[in-house]
């Protein structure tokens, strides 16, 4: 996944291509390590999981399982430990 520095210090995770959330795996204020599974996407009948780019916790989730989100939207955003 790809990540850029937001504000704060927060870390934005977009979604790597267009699909629908499959499973979510944290919450808001969960807690989550360097490349752990976070999210899974289905696309094209495929599970494409989401991982943390960094450690931290998770400050924003948007999403609930079923809802759509293209490439490039931001699905996670990640506040350093």
């Amino acid at each position: 996944a790809a990540a850029a520095a937001g504000g704060a210090g927060a870390v934005q995770v977009k979604a790597p291509m267009p699909g629908q959330v499959f499973k979510l795996l944290k919450k808001p204020g969960d807690t989550v390590t360097l490349d752990e599974t976070f999210l899974i996407l289905e696309a094209m009948k495929m599970e494409i999981p989401v991982k943390a780019p960094s450690a931290g916790s998770l400050s924003s989730l948007p999403l609930k399982e079923g809802d759509q989100v293209h490439a490039g939207d931001l699905i996670a955003e990640i506040k350093g430990a």
